[in-house]
């Protein structure tokens, strides 16, 4: 059960209810009005909340738990252990996700300005907005209604942001457009001066960085994550892109639609990715490539070439997966027959 000193509790709701909020079957003799009053792990729940199993390799902890209701695909009803109700979905994760929301809905805010924040002139904040203790909101930017921005947030002169959009603690925002229904995490850095130098042997001079940052509508960006503006034209970032924490996007860096971005990512500047890409943790691409639509690029991979749409590489330097798998099999082979 979630901390409810952190998370408020919505509910409870009956069996039925649940499985209309997601579009789940009821299984063969559960009790439709049974109520259930939040959600847990397998191994934690409880007879009043509902966990959910996705992975078969869990099978083991579903057939133990002492959860009251559990969301499972059809296939793997058979397992449930007995008192436990089902919830039968194709996709069980999803419909946790929403069964979760449900229960712990995002927090709503009081509209308002603190006393201790500064509003430069011309600033513009719109109805239902929070802005928190010292958050400094510069001349002529606007803010949408029904973001909350939070404490020592720093939104820069001219600035854009759009509706529903929530800032967390600290973070600064400059020379940027932002979408609607973003959820910025706390530290995050976006706009500023991308690494552009021109190198000599008189030292090494600053390229004016001259363009902004825009993001789309559905985007999130994790803790810490930085964002350069562009030096000529804008960095972009697509609707519905998923950002982690600690990752570093270059300047004139363009990122599609949908993508999944995983921790301490470093993208290099100019380098432009297509739709529903995933990029997993600790992958680095130089600068002035292409990836196309639709590619996955595995944990630790260092990307020196353009990728082609659908294609799953990995390894340093990457390459496509089998080959990657192939090399390493082959150098255990070799290893293991220099040990013998």
């Amino acid at each position: 059960m979630a901390d409810p000193r952190f998370y408020p509790v919505n509910g409870p709701f009956s069996l039925a209810q649940l499985a209309e909020a997601v579009g789940a079957e009821i299984g063969a003799d559960a009790d439709p009005d049974r109520l259930f009053g939040g959600v847990a792990a397998l191994d934690q729940a409880g007879p009043g909340e509902v966990s959910f199993l996705e992975d078969r390799r869990l099978l083991p902890a579903f057939r133990n738990t002492r959860a009251g209701a559990c969301v499972v695909r059809p296939d793997m009803a058979g397992e449930a252990p007995a008192g436990t109700a089902l919830l039968l979905s194709t996709e069980p994760h999803r419909a946790f996700a929403k069964l979760a929301a449900a229960f712990h809905p995002m927090p709503e805010w009081e509209a308002g300005v603190h006393p201790t924040a500064i509003l430069e002139t011309g600033a513009r904040i719109g109805d239902g907005t929070r802005i928190e203790a010292y958050a400094v909101v510069g001349a002529d930017a606007e803010i949408g209604a029904g973001c909350c921005i939070g404490p020592h947030v720093v939104v820069g002169r001219g600035c854009v942001i759009g509706s529903g959009v929530m800032v967390g603690a600290g973070a600064s925002l400059l020379f940027c457009r932002i979408g609607n229904r973003v959820i910025i995490h706390p530290g995050v850095r976006i706009g500023q001066d991308g690494y552009g130098y021109v190198l000599g042997s008189a030292g090494h001079l600053k390229v004016p960085q001259l363009g902004g940052v825009v993001i789309d509508d559905d985007v999130e960006i994790g803790a810490n994550t930085t964002v350069d503006r562009g030096a000529l034209g804008d960095t972009v970032i697509g609707a519905g892109t998923k950002i982690d924490n600690l990752v570093q996007i270059g300047h004139n860096v363009r990122i599609g639609r949908g993508c999944m971005v995983v921790s301490q990512v470093g993208i290099s500047g100019s380098t432009t990715i297509g739709d529903f890409v995933m990029i997993a943790g600790q992958a680095g691409l130089s600068g002035h490539l292409k990836v196309g639509d639709g590619a996955r690029i595995g944990a630790q991979s260092g990307i020196m070439r353009d990728i082609p749409p659908g294609q799953t590489v990995f390894g340093y330097p990457a390459m496509p997966y089998k080959q990657y798998m192939r090399q390493v099999a082959l150098l255990a082979r070799l290893a293991q027959k220099k040990g013998s």
